[in-house]
């Protein structure tokens, strides 16, 4: 096999554990039914102050219709809560809930294990290298999105 493919496997492969990893991590006991795509969200309105839907949208790189929909779905689910801004009216703010803010925590809690089990593996010159490889990567994958 050549490196190309090689290489792509891994990213597959590595794409694919770290999903599946997550999402199970995150769906247990009363967070059972948040999805992947439900934390990209939450962690993209964060535990600050409540955001405009216009720019979590463009955190997420999608439009404010494709947000609205996984927004209301978090309303359902009662990790998100929407409020009219006190200056304009006609803009909605979205906020987590102390539900969301769980969630929020246990995701970020997952994130951090995860690297630390891995450059735990790790030495120095390794995890220079590793960080150096995965800015290239997403350099690459910001470029794609434009």
């Amino acid at each position: 096999m050549d490196i190309n493919a090689a290489l792509n496997e891994v990213f597959v492969k590595v794409f694919k554990n770290i999903t599946g990893i997550e999402e199970r991590a995150i769906r247990t006991g009363e967070y059972h039914n948040a999805t992947a795509n439900d934390m990209h969200v939450i962690e993209a309105i964060g535990m600050g102050n409540p955001k405009n839907m216009s720019s979590v949208a463009k955190v997420l790189s999608v439009t404010t219709g494709t947000l609205t929909i996984s927004v209301n779905s978090l309303v359902k689910k009662g990790f998100v809560e929407r409020t009219r801004s006190e200056q304009d009216r006609r803009v909605v703010l979205i906020s987590l809930t102390d539900k969301g803010k769980q969630v929020y925590r246990k995701h970020r809690g997952f994130h951090e294990e995860l690297v630390e089990s891995i450059v735990n593996r790790l030495d120095d010159d390794e995890k220079i290298l590793l960080e150096k490889v995965l800015s290239n990567l997403n350099q690459y994958f910001k470029e794609m999105q434009k």
